[in-house]
């Protein structure tokens, strides 16, 4: 409780003491003579805004609508410098407060001679007019006109793959191919970095928790100096619910000599397939196929060989069998005379 009454005793001094401060005359006189100051500064800086002054300013330049087999050169100018004039009040909105706009150039709508895009002086002296104040002068801009040069440039028409990852609820999965329309894309680049190219993938996609079919538009990853005919694809991407059906396949044995006869235990094997359920009716055991051929068991000196689906649906995605193992017999026939 003392330890709280001496903070309190101190912070009354403390106040106590600023009080006295700046009821001082000196104190008075100074702030007056700052107040003085601070109001000659405003009335200097007002006259000073309603002088005239020149400034040099630059506004971004942007190419849109580029074709896609033709590449703009890199020294192709990104902004025009202007030298304009006007009140300092008016100079440091520019600065300050109003921000230019990019300009913006249809390449497709701009004048062509031979290998090279032209923009004459009227089109940028307009341009740069739309965006300064009725007040302020332009008295000169440089480059006065533009001559871009470009490249024409070979192109290759590559697939798409998609990319990405894809994780579904339990109980579904993905039921087939993911289908990307279009399928290919034509893309331009230089020849010798377009031999090194095989494929384009899409941006890569998250699928979480999937139980259904999900159609997505995506864009395609960018290759440093290559263009692309589309900009996007759509993507889609079959999941469904998934059961498991178990299934009795024989085993059967092909290119055996008539003069052999292969004798196993067992002859048929049970093969459970996940699938999903819209295609359950559709599995039947002749759409499971199960064959060896008879050099594998010349090979094998073991009598026991372990055994796999030959054919199946593509959208049998995985199954077990069982047993995974089979034991045989091989034995040669005798003949009657």
């Amino acid at each position: 409780m003392s330890r709280l009454n001496g903070l309190s005793r101190a912070f009354q001094s403390t106040v106590a003491g600023m009080k006295a401060f700046l009821h001082r005359q000196r104190w008075k006189e100074a702030l007056i003579f700052f107040c003085f100051v601070l109001l000659s500064f405003g009335f200097w800086l007002l006259q000073s805004l309603q002088q005239e002054y020149e400034t040099d300013l630059s506004i971004p330049i942007r190419y849109e609508n580029v074709p896609a087999n033709i590449a703009l050169a890199p020294s192709v100018p990104t902004e025009v410098r202007i030298h304009v004039k006007d009140k300092g009040s008016a100079l440091l909105n520019y600065t300050l407060g109003q921000k230019f706009r990019t300009i913006t150039l249809d390449v497709q709508k701009l004048r062509q001679d031979e290998s090279r895009y032209l923009v004459g002086r009227s089109t940028l002296q307009e341009e740069i007019s739309k965006q300064l104040l009725a007040s302020t002068s332009l008295s000169h801009f440089e480059p006065q006109a533009l001559s871009l040069p470009f490249d024409e440039q070979k192109s290759k028409e590559v697939p798409v793959v998609f990319n990405g990852s894809i994780e579904t609820q339990t109980g579904f999965l993905v039921s087939g191919d993911i289908l990307i329309s279009p399928s290919h894309v034509t893309i331009y680049g230089s020849a010798s970095l377009l031999d090194s190219i095989q494929s384009v993938r899409t941006e890569f996609l998250k699928i979480e928790k999937g139980k259904k079919t999900v159609v997505k538009n995506a864009t395609l990853e960018t290759i440093d100096g290559v263009a692309f005919h589309s900009e996007g694809v759509s993507v889609t991407i079959p999941i469904e619910e998934y059961t498991e059906k178990t299934l009795t396949v024989p085993v059967r044995f092909v290119q055996v000599p008539e003069r052999y006869t292969v004798r196993t235990f067992p002859q048929e094997v049970e093969v459970s397939c996940n699938i999903p359920v819209s295609k359950f009716k559709m599995l039947t055991e002749d759409l499971l196929v199960i064959e060896i051929p008879f050099r594998l068991l010349e090979e094998n000196v073991s009598g026991t060989l372990a055994i796999d689906l030959s054919s199946r649906p593509e959208w049998v995605k995985t199954y077990r069998i069982d047993p995974p193992k089979i034991e045989f017999l091989l034995e040669q026939n005798v003949r009657v005379p």
